[in-house]
């Protein structure tokens, strides 16, 4: 089967799950196109006029099936290319801009929810990496339809309900799971040394920086003793609070700062005791996936995708406006599982999340889409 994938926005977790289509279906012939993640509004609205006109021959070869990603502007681009406007079409929800939270100063996210909206009612099916994902987007379609004016027409969301479903992102559950641990810090059985955090998601504004901070100083005033690994993409620009870590910190970090070997990281997930997630921002959580795969206990805040992931006694309350006492409820997690990390606990378990699991389901959508039974 040839497969044209787009990618409008190649952020890390969407270039992992390119990768993991190439590995479920390595017979398929896949053309992808993809662009950098950067210059948000410019990427959102310019990937059909750039790829129209610099990528046409590519786009009007011969396909089965087109898989784009919901930041591709799916609904121009067919029009400006019609030999992709029969092709049968998948759109894939890594997230959706009718739930992010907004930073101050940021630009309005109303272009990129249009998109998006054309873009799903141009498609022929959607495909989202949680339910959270799929019910926030359906809410806020929902909730900018009934904002507008008139002229508004009925059925949209019912219709777009209609043609969508959940389908993770795969997580390399055998790679994970048979890498050594690697841990730099003092080695042994917990206990017997310092409890083994780690933080391991991009150092952004909507990872919540501040919360993490507000948690470290919670667990330093209860005396428990821990190591730290932060790890994750990092910008020319991060949040204040990763450099107030870094410096007020130093006898808790073991790692900080981006990992660069895939090995090496899979070998600190392997070594963690507890991942702990601050995020404001998680349509799925591929990062606290793969850690709690490798055996990690999660400490996840009660909001996203998070509750539908994990049993309650892993997640921790939130509240709004209010990151000291939210910084102490991951805190106060995180100290009452480091005793069921010293009685050998297991993790959850994430197998579901497999790439071998997942495999006939994304087959059978995607065989189904471009009319192949086999």
């Amino acid at each position: 089967m040839k497969v044209l994938l787009l990618s409008a926005y190649a952020a890390g977790s969407h270039v992992h799950w390119q990768r993991c289509l190439y590995t479920m279906f390595p017979d398929w012939q896949w053309q992808l196109l993809s662009l950098p993640p950067r210059h948000f509004s410019w990427r959102i609205r310019g990937n059909p006029l750039y790829w129209s006109v610099a990528e046409r021959e590519r786009l009007e070869s011969d396909y089965d099936l087109l898989v784009a990603t919901s930041m591709v502007d799916l609904a121009t681009l067919r029009g400006l290319v019609p030999a992709l406007a029969g092709l049968p079409t998948l759109l894939y929800f890594h997230e959706n801009q009718f739930d992010y939270p907004r930073q101050g100063g940021q630009h309005s996210l109303l272009e990129a929810q249009m998109v998006s909206l054309y873009a799903a009612l141009a498609a022929d099916r959607l495909a989202f990496n949680s339910a959270y994902n799929r019910d926030s987007f359906l809410e806020g379609v929902g909730a900018l339809l009934h904002r507008l004016p008139d002229h508004v027409p009925t059925g949209v969301v019912t219709s777009l309900a209609g043609k969508a479903q959940v389908l993770p992102v795969p997580i390399e559950y055998d790679r994970v799971v048979t890498t050594a641990a690697a841990w730099p810090g003092i080695a042994g059985r917990y206990p017997q040394r310092p409890l083994r955090l780690l933080w391991n998601g991009r150092f952004e504004h909507d990872k919540g920086g501040d919360t993490l901070y507000c948690a470290l100083r919670a667990l330093e005033g209860s005396g428990l003793d821990y190591e730290l690994a932060l790890t994750g993409q990092q910008f020319r620009q991060s949040p204040p609070a990763f450099t107030r870590i870094e410096s007020e910190f130093p006898h808790r970090l073991v790692q900080f700062g981006y990992l660069p070997s895939a090995s090496a990281y899979r070998g600190l997930l392997r070594g963690a005791d507890i991942v702990i997630s601050t995020a404001q921002h998680e349509f799925q959580g591929v990062a606290v996936l793969e850690a709690v795969a490798a055996g990690c206990l999660p400490a996840v805040p009660r909001r996203q995708a998070y509750p539908q992931l994990y049993p309650p006694q892993f997640v921790y309350e939130v509240y709004p406006g209010d990151i000291e006492q939210e910084g102490a409820a991951a805190a106060a997690l995180v100290a009452g599982l480091a005793s069921q990390v010293a009685r050998d606990v297991a993790a959850p378990d994430v197998s579901a999340f497999g790439l071998p699991r997942l495999q006939p389901a994304y087959g059978s959508l995607l065989r189904s889409l471009a009319g192949r039974a086999g």
